[in-house]
């Protein structure tokens, strides 16, 4: 009788690994003398706490003609500036973002009527302490800022987490390949192949707390929550 191998190939169902055993009629023929090989994918996954934070801060000034719109917002601006240097917010981490002057119009009697100029000015800080956003969104907000928010949370090395993060996709897949390896009655040779997926990052929402529970400060308190970074790879795996 002639000897037939057999080509173990993975599958999944219902977030079970398995095999598929095929013929090598079907898989061998279109490739002679391949070995038998598994191929899986594996996921790693990191969280760490955000160590930098960014916030959007805009000044809204509104007058009769544009000049004077640009002018009250500049007056507006500058103290907001000002106060956040004078926090210890280096220069370098406050920049212009968005700049607009725009002519509002009301409708009066089926007519369009103007009712003035508005100017609005968009800043972004950097925040490389974190504890501090809430202390200065509230020093913003008492110079003169009119609108705060666009809060978000970073880290200042994410290329270390996201390879810690393939680190630990490529170790779970290839576990998932020796563990596939031996219910076929067989084990690893050697890894011939790894293909990365991707890293992918989610940054976590900031919660603003409610002013009533604040107690001793004025500041609202920013729960900055956890950043995650999600690596996948697809690892073949040569099996003996």
């Amino acid at each position: 009788m002639k000897e037939r191998t057999i080509v173990t190939r993975p599958y999944v169902c219902a977030g079970v690994i398995g095999l598929l055993l095929t013929s090598p009629e079907s898989a061998l023929a279109r490739q002679p003398g391949s070995p038998a090989v598994v191929v899986v994918t594996g996921e790693g996954l990191v969280q760490a706490a955000p160590d930098r934070a960014w916030m959007t801060i805009t000044a809204e000034s509104r007058a009769g003609n544009p000049r004077e719109a640009q002018r009250r917002n500049a007056d507006a601006m500058a103290p907001v500036q000002d106060k956040l240097r004078a926090a210890g917010v280096p220069a370098d981490a406050i920049r212009t973002i968005a700049y607009d002057l725009q002519q509002e119009w009301d409708f009066v009697n089926n007519r369009r009527v103007s009712r003035g100029y508005v100017a609005r000015n968009t800043i972004e800080v950097r925040v490389d302490a974190i504890e501090r956003v809430g202390e200065l969104l509230e020093i913003a907000v008492a110079s003169g800022a009119t609108a705060v928010g666009g809060i978000r949370f970073d880290v200042k090395d994410p290329g270390r987490l996201e390879r810690e993060a393939l680190r630990l996709a490529i170790a779970d897949a290839r576990a998932k390949a020796e563990a596939s390896a031996a219910a076929a009655g067989g084990a690893i040779a050697r890894i011939a192949r790894i293909e990365e997926q991707g890293v992918v990052s989610r940054p976590p929402v900031p919660v603003l707390a409610a002013r009533e529970a604040l107690q001793a400060s004025d500041a609202p308190p920013i729960a900055a929550g956890q950043l995650e970074f999600r690596a996948q790879v697809t690892l073949t795996a040569e099996l003996k």
